[in-house]
């Protein structure tokens, strides 16, 4: 099973993968430790600050390559970040579409005006945060056109409105891990 956590920066799912990870004992990878590496190791030109696009373009067909690897050895895999493109699926037979589930985070505009300052002070709970240009407008925006796209591409969501409760959201994709397609 592929369980893929998206959305946009902020939204804890770095966070969710490492309880995933403690509960179910599958390994997680997250995508901005394979960009830091691929940046600092000098094996890209692109840089932390590179725009979200060219990111994604780089990032994705690599990932891509990795959700199928585990497919065909029948490995569990957790992947979380925001370089997953909405229109995954053109990318996967039906065969490893069955295999995968993704979940993308989104948050409400008021659930981000009335907790700006939690967002900001638990953004490094898992990570440091290097580069770390966030503000309350671009939080904003950024989650209501990933919940548009996701809307779009019939993406799962976890629309987080008044309350980010961590069990919650482990237990709501725990539901997608209880049952394994590999027998």
């Amino acid at each position: 099973m592929i369980i893929l956590i998206s959305g946009a920066t902020h939204t804890g799912k770095t966070l969710i993968a490492q309880k995933l990870l403690e509960k179910y004992k599958y390994p997680y990878l997250s995508i901005d430790h394979l960009k830091m590496g691929l940046i600092r190791s000098g094996n890209t030109e692109l840089m932390p600050d590179s725009t979200f696009n060219q990111l994604t373009k780089y990032l994705w067909p690599i990932i891509r390559e990795i959700i199928k690897t585990n497919i065909e050895n029948h490995q569990h895999l957790i992947i979380e970040g925001c370089y997953i493109p909405h229109n995954y699926k053109k990318d996967f037979t039906e065969f490893e579409l069955s295999h995968i589930n993704m979940v993308s985070i989104v948050f409400s505009s008021t659930y981000i005006d009335n907790n700006y300052q939690n967002i900001i002070y638990y953004s490094s709970v898992i990570e440091s945060r290097l580069y770390d240009e966030v503000n309350k407008k671009r939080l904003i925006k950024e989650n209501f056109n990933n919940l548009v796209e996701c809307n779009k591409h019939h993406i799962r969501i976890i629309y987080i409105e008044e309350k980010y409760d961590i069990d919650l959201i482990v237990k709501e994709i725990s539901g997608l891990l209880s049952f394994s397609f590999y027998k």
